[in-house]
């Protein structure tokens, strides 16, 4: 275990620097560990803190025969007690938030607001699915041949994998995960290189929970084995469900592989979200909403305003407002009581930013707020920038940002701002601003989105469901039973009645 932490835990027992199998902690078969750029490195200082088992294809089998092994007995006990389990769970994690919090902040560079904010959205799906749990229901017909009757069960799919992203490690774990244990399947978690170790004190937490070794196995790897290992797990024969949150080209590549024995896929990939304000529109509640859409998490989230439509009544007004609220954004270290925008996770996520803004600025774009790199700052960090005059044809209309860039739009009509909006392949959210309740209507029918804001830029919640259309995946997460139906399989049972002997 390390001995330089940038920060103290309550529980230092919760750090974990090795893989969990069958309910050990272990190292990789080839005694390698990583302690890469954006992988156990503070992204808000660059100082490496923890090492992490690098495994490879060599160790994937025996995560798969643990959750395999672990399965056969998890999918007979009772729905009751795996609710009690995932309640036992929800109860410790909350007991634990503040060390899983300051994870997430040396993991991610996001501020501890923001992590605490993580850390609770997150408790939301432990405590939705520990019900859902006992909401497993099939049903009883009697079909159009009278003497039959047609049985529907519904049993837990096998063993599944997730593969989660680094910008909500803790919430898309426990998405993921909490409804899968729910179900009766057991899960085999992959994490992002660059952030493992918070996703490794919730693995931890199942086991003081009471679920069985096996049922919740977590593989580390760097960057470079994280292609391989993915796509063994995918195309294991033992493995029947994979769930992957990240971008739609790795989404792609993560179908094909499980295309090979017909595996059930929900993918949950990129986002080039629209934001649309209306004349009519309540501007301090749009400026509001758009203020954490596109600064939280550094503008790091999928479902975060990406393409900004202001129609032209308002269009200067907006941006005034837009930039005065920006300029007040205090950008430093997570840890830091003031700082309310953190660190990028990664050095990636700069280079995009400059590129993107270098395209913008030579399609006739131009800066009104930031637009570089703050030098100052030892770790990822860059100036929160506003770009007016955006065009379609600038690299920030086509693709997903992924970092504190705004640019505006402005527009004349509804129907040009409806074409504009879903003029992009994806179509994970989109956002509306406007007091015309008939306008509202329209638009909720017209955005090609698989969620949409209206009036709000809060699009996610454990109760509802999770998942776009297009480009931007398929399948659902949270919500009433739609969830938790990824994890199960129907089985009908056909059955002849004989009719009662007449007396």
């Amino acid at each position: 275990m390390s001995n330089d932490l940038p920060f103290v835990l309550d529980d230092p027992s919760l750090l974990h620097e090795a893989s969990l199998l069958d309910g050990k902690w272990v190292q990789a078969q080839q005694l390698q560990s990583f302690s890469v750029e954006g992988a156990t490195q503070d992204p808000g200082s660059g100082q490496v803190f923890a090492h992490c088992p690098n495994n490879d294809l060599s160790d994937v089998d025996q995560y798969v025969e643990s959750a395999q092994t672990a399965f056969l007995k998890y999918r007979d006990t009772n729905p009751r007690e795996r609710a009690k389990l995932l309640l036992n769970w929800h109860s410790l994690i909350t007991n634990s938030r503040s060390d899983i919090a300051k994870l997430i902040v040396h993991e991610t560079g996001k501020p501890m607001t923001e992590a605490l904010g993580e850390v609770d959205y997150a408790l939301g799906f432990a405590w939705w699915f520990a019900g859902e749990a006992e909401r497993v229901r099939g049903s009883v017909a009697q079909p159009s041949v009278s003497n039959r009757r047609t049985l529907v069960i519904k049993q837990p799919i096998g063993v599944s994998i997730a593969l989660v992203p680094w910008n909500f490690p803790v919430a898309m774990t426990i998405r993921k995960a909490a409804a899968a244990l729910a179900a009766g399947c057991t899960m085999i978690i992959k994490p992002s290189p660059e952030t493992p170790l918070s996703i490794l004190a919730l693995a931890d937490l199942t086991l003081r929970a009471g679920f069985p070794p096996g049922v919740l196995n977590i593989i580390t790897t760097d960057n470079d084995n994280t292609p391989a290992v993915s796509e063994r797990l995918c195309k294991h024969p033992l493995v029947r469900k994979v769930t992957f949150t990240g971008s739609t080209a790795v989404g792609s590549i993560i179908a094909k592989h499980c295309s090979d024995g017909l595996k059930k896929v929900t993918l949950e990939l990129g986002g080039n979200c629209p934001f649309l304000i209306f004349d009519d529109s309540d501007l301090d509640q749009a400026l509001g909403a758009l203020m954490v859409l596109k600064w939280r998490t550094a503008g790091q989230a999928c479902t975060h305003a990406n393409r900004v439509y202001v129609q032209s009544g308002v269009y200067d007004k907006f941006l005034s407002m837009l930039v005065n609220a920006t300029k007040k954004i205090q950008v430093g270290h997570g840890a830091a009581p003031n700082t309310t925008m953190g660190a990028l996770t990664t050095t990636r996520g700069l280079e995009k930013l400059e590129r993107h803004i270098a395209d913008a600025i030579s399609k006739g774009g131009k800066i009104v707020c930031g637009g570089k790199r703050l030098t100052n700052l030892p770790g990822n960090f860059f100036s929160p920038t506003i770009i007016s005059g955006m065009t379609p044809s600038m690299l920030t209309s086509q693709e997903e940002i992924f970092g504190p860039l705004l640019g505006l739009h402005r527009f004349e009509t509804e129907e040009e701002a409806v074409r504009m909006a879903n003029d992009t392949s994806m179509g994970l959210a989109a956002y509306f601003f406007t007091k015309d309740t008939s306008r509202t209507w329209r638009l909720l029918e017209s955005l090609e989105a698989g969620m949409v804001g209206m009036n709000t830029g809060n699009a996610s919640a454990a109760e509802s469901p999770f998942g776009g259309i297009k480009a931007s995946g398929y399948g659902k997460e949270a919500g009433k039973d739609v969830a938790i139906e990824e994890y199960l399989i129907s089985k009908t049972g056909t059955l002849t009645v004989d009719p009662m002997s007449k007396l």
